[in-house]
């Protein structure tokens, strides 16, 4: 087995520096958190940039939340976001497009990689909602993609090790085969074994409370959609040494 490397799912630059302080190889620089990761500001990813001195900096590439299916465009979109995170320093970028009928979107994949060329590129658990994932596997490699994240198509990884440890067989050296969604401390060790995979994606984030001392109760800025206002989800340096340190 290579020598194991750690992503963490960094909600902010503050958090990608706590990542580098926890040991991490790579963060992957994401806003939007709850909708599953979105592209963050130009102003983040320069901030993380800044902060970075050992540690690889990746960003997610992603309009908006819900599906994979992209218009024109949003596809447009995903290619200036591309070109901002190149010239805000990133290393790579993380993205994914999908067909309707659940297979990877080839035509929109080969114009971001276009975009990318030179950066390093994950294609991310759109590779969940394919139809047909060895298949996809395959258009993925041919692609020129650097990796995949995936929880093996399962709720999370740890279910998905039977799937994982196939897409690793079948890979064989070709692309990384990265587990992420559910990956922490207590299973990481399992699914590296279980798996052959060698490189794994969590994010290791602890809650801090806001410090505001007026708190307005009868307004919530997410409406209908209830959030925690008064505290927030930052990476922990703690738990991020911990999780690796189950791989050694």
């Amino acid at each position: 087995m290579n020598e194991p490397k750690v992503e963490i799912c960094a909600n902010s630059a503050e958090s990608a520096f706590r990542a580098q302080q926890g040991g991490a190889y790579r963060v992957e620089l994401c806003a939007g958190i709850p909708e599953g990761g979105t592209t963050p500001s130009w102003g983040e990813m320069r901030a993380a940039r800044r902060l970075l001195t050992s540690t690889r900096l990746h960003v997610i590439i992603r309009p908006r939340g819900g599906d994979f299916l992209y218009s024109d465009l949003e596809t447009r979109i995903m290619a200036d976001d591309i070109r901002a995170a190149r010239e805000a320093g990133a290393d790579g970028v993380v993205l994914g497009c999908l067909t309707p009928d659940g297979e990877v979107d080839m035509e929109r994949m080969r114009e971001l990689m276009e975009a990318a060329r030179g950066m390093s590129v994950t294609f991310h658990r759109a590779f969940d909602m394919c139809r047909e994932p060895f298949r996809a596997l395959e258009q993925i490699i041919a692609l020129g993609c650097d990796r995949i994240l995936t929880s093996g198509q399962e709720a999370s990884a740890e279910t998905g090790i039977p799937l994982l440890r196939e897409l690793v067989r079948r890979a064989d050296g070709r692309i990384i085969i990265m587990p992420g969604c559910g990956v922490r401390e207590l299973n990481i060790r399992r699914i590296a074994d279980e798996t052959g995979a060698c490189e794994f994606h969590f994010s290791g984030r602890s809650s801090v409370e806001s410090g505001m001392e007026y708190r307005n109760p009868r307004v919530s800025m997410g409406g209908v959609v209830k959030i925690e206002e008064y505290s927030r989800e930052v990476t922990d340096p703690e738990k991020v040494a911990a999780t690796i340190s189950c791989l050694h």
